[in-house]
């Protein structure tokens, strides 16, 4: 398996003191926070909230409210920018058509990477940033290679460079839980949309 982990680093230190631009799809307080501890002091950072899985909307403003106060609340050496996107659910429901009997880890979890880290990149290439990433291989949960296989796609596409990744590595997930309880940030207990809620059965 490839070590995206190292593939970040090597790419850090190619930068030689540059501070490039950086599109970081976030989907909560608690995945941000480990990641833009690691991030910031490198790139210069705008947050890019769009999560249209999240279920109900109040969830989806709360997870949202709380990476903007995190941000907030945190002075970087860079600047760290925090940008909410309307939230528009039938973006993820028509996404996952066909795949909502899927098992919470498979092809509708990726066609939901898909379509926030689609949102991203696109947004990255109109706007003229150097890189986009996302927070969400900080979890255990999520699939960092399958993550990695769709920001790489993208990047072909859309023609900014995907900041490879997998934020759990180096006790990444373990200190967003300490980060989590220094600030007091809201953990939820699922991930996010309606079929993990009713899988949690939460």
């Amino acid at each position: 398996m490839e070590n995206y982990q190292l593939w970040m680093e090597k790419e850090i230190a190619s930068l030689n003191g540059r501070v490039p631009r950086l599109l970081l799809h976030a989907c909560c307080g608690p995945c941000s926070s480990a990641v833009l501890e690691r991030l910031a002091p490198h790139f210069s950072i705008t947050i890019d909230s769009y999560n249209p899985n999240i279920y109900p909307e109040a969830e989806h403003d709360r997870r949202a409210a709380e990476a903007e106060r995190f941000v907030a609340e945190t002075p970087r050496e860079h600047p760290v920018t925090f940008r909410l996107s309307p939230f528009a659910p039938q973006e993820f429901y028509d996404a996952v058509k066909g795949l909502e009997n899927i098992p919470e880890g498979g092809e509708r979890c990726f066609a939901c990477y898909e379509l926030r880290l689609r949102h991203t990149a696109a947004l990255a290439a109109a706007e003229g940033f150097d890189y986009f990433a996302s927070t969400l291989s900080i979890s255990p949960h999520k699939n960092a290679a399958k993550l990695n296989e769709i920001g790489f796609a993208l990047e072909r596409e859309y023609g900014v460079k995907y900041l490879a990744s997998d934020f759990k590595k180096k006790n990444g997930y373990k200190r967003s839980l300490e980060l989590s309880q220094e600030y007091g940030l809201y953990r939820q207990d699922y991930c996010g949309c309606i079929f993990s809620k009713r899988e949690r059965g939460v």
